[in-house]
């Protein structure tokens, strides 16, 4: 079977607590569309962005989807949750199988520092197995900006790229561009399920292993159910994108080995002259100071 259905919620969201408002709308969507084999929310999509709801690993709120992935018999990515673990707080999606069961937990690599304050980055890339369907992979928002975590995604065989995302800001528009590539260059389907109303500007998009668009959402509440085709990917792998670029072929009989991901890569000079990772100051004082406007 290489038919597998997966509906992605962008739902309108408060910074509170949502479990029951998200365990409405799962039941709703099994109401509507008994077919869906997966359900996929947005990053941090529970309690909203703020670390102090953080809850430890196997909580109260990673319980209770796990209920309702058992209970109506679907796979669930239910966003991110910030998760602590001693005295870390991560910001964690749980996979969860239809008997209930936590399968992983992905940690996100690349928080959006400086503004994601107090988050640990995640060191470890997930991918999970449906039985008699394929691998996927999953990664989460800010994540997606770096192609480094497609191409290991889909070195370890991901087919498929769940990313629950959280976006209320005016790049939103570059983050359909991104998700675009990110479909094209992996030769993968890539979801990424954006929140609405007061936590984000909406605008989930589903593309497909060959980087056409298959839904591009509006701002508000909206449901995307999909029905996505495995052999779709492996056709594209096989024969290329549009019958052209067989880019993950190509990536793998490629034999460089590239210098930024040497040992030592932080050690860069370019990478040594952009300063600190640290929150923008005034563009009119850093002139002041002595430093051109173009810069």
């Amino acid at each position: 079977m290489s038919r597998f259905s997966i509906a992605g919620l962008q739902l309108e969201l408060s910074g509170q607590d949502n479990l029951y408002v998200i365990q409405k709308e799962i039941e709703a969507v099994k109401t509507s569309f008994p077919w869906v084999d997966m359900v996929v929310l947005s990053e941090l999509s529970t309690f909203g962005p703020s670390p102090s709801r953080a809850q430890p690993s196997g909580g109260e709120a990673e319980q209770f989807y796990c209920g309702i992935a058992e209970k109506h018999n679907i796979w669930l990515i239910p966003g991110s949750i910030h998760e602590s673990i001693g005295d870390k707080v991560y910001n964690m999606a749980p996979v969860i199988n239809p008997r209930g069961e936590v399968v992983e937990r992905y940690r996100k690599i690349f928080p959006f520092y400086p503004y994601e304050k107090g988050i640990t980055a995640g060191d470890q890339f997930v991918v999970f197995d449906i039985p008699d369907v394929g691998r996927f992979g999953v990664s989460i928002c800010y994540d997606q900006w770096f192609p480094e975590i497609t191409r290991t995604l889909t070195w370890m065989g991901a087919e498929v790229i769940l990313c629950p995302t959280m976006t209320g800001t005016i790049d939103r528009d570059l983050e359909l561009s991104i998700s675009r590539t990110n479909a094209a260059i992996g030769q993968c389907y890539f979801f990424n399920i954006n929140v609405a109303g007061n936590l984000g500007n909406g605008r989930s998009i589903v593309v497909g292993p060959d980087g056409a668009v298959i839904h591009q959402a509006q701002t508000g509440r909206e449901v995307i159910p999909i029905e996505i085709d495995l052999d779709l990917v492996r056709r594209v792998r096989k024969r290329g994108s549009l019958g052209l670029g067989q880019v993950v072929k190509s990536f793998r009989d490629n034999t460089v080995k590239f210098p930024p991901y040497r040992e030592n890569h932080d050690e860069s000079i370019g990478f040594a002259e952009l300063g600190t990772l640290s929150m923008p100051g005034s563009a009119t004082k850093e002139v002041g100071a002595g430093q051109s406007n173009l810069d």
